[in-house]
């Protein structure tokens, strides 16, 4: 495509939707492709953590279904079903940088699920923003 792929990282989060919002937007203008990604990980201690999260809990499975819930939600129906869907097992900043690699854009909101209220950026933004093959654009919230 002319525009390019654009990537956006999404987590179900009020930001990452309007990070989706916006990156839609942007491949629509530019004529480009888009990937919306979600990557999800066992904690270090998950054992200890959740002793009684049942045998058959499938945090890839949830990861999927955050990923479609939130496409619906943000976007049209015929931009929805054009979306690549990525899920990836493994730590988002990484899974976010290696889904960059060749795209001309990489779209993610400024704070997502985890991190800390007060921070200007959350850490996945700051650390893609850092490390990023491709131009980064921050979408920043209310």
């Amino acid at each position: 495509m002319a525009g390019g792929r654009i990537v956006v990282g999404v987590d179900g989060s009020e930001p990452s939707l309007k990070a989706l919002k916006w990156a839609a937007a942007q491949a629509a203008l530019t004529g480009g492709s888009l990937q919306a990604l979600i990557s999800w990980e066992y904690p270090a201690s998950w054992a200890t953590l959740m002793p009684g999260v049942p045998p058959e809990f499938d945090p890839e499975r949830l990861a999927k279904q955050i990923l479609d819930e939130s496409l619906d939600k943000a976007l049209d129906p015929r931009v929805a079903a054009a979306t690549t869907r990525t899920v990836v097992g493994g730590n988002a900043p990484q899974a976010l940088l290696d889904a960059a690699r060749g795209a001309s854009l990489l779209v993610v909101g400024d704070r997502g699920y985890s991190g800390f209220k007060a921070a200007v950026l959350g850490s996945v933004s700051s650390h893609v923003t850092q490390h990023s093959p491709c131009p980064v654009v921050v979408v920043r919230g209310a």
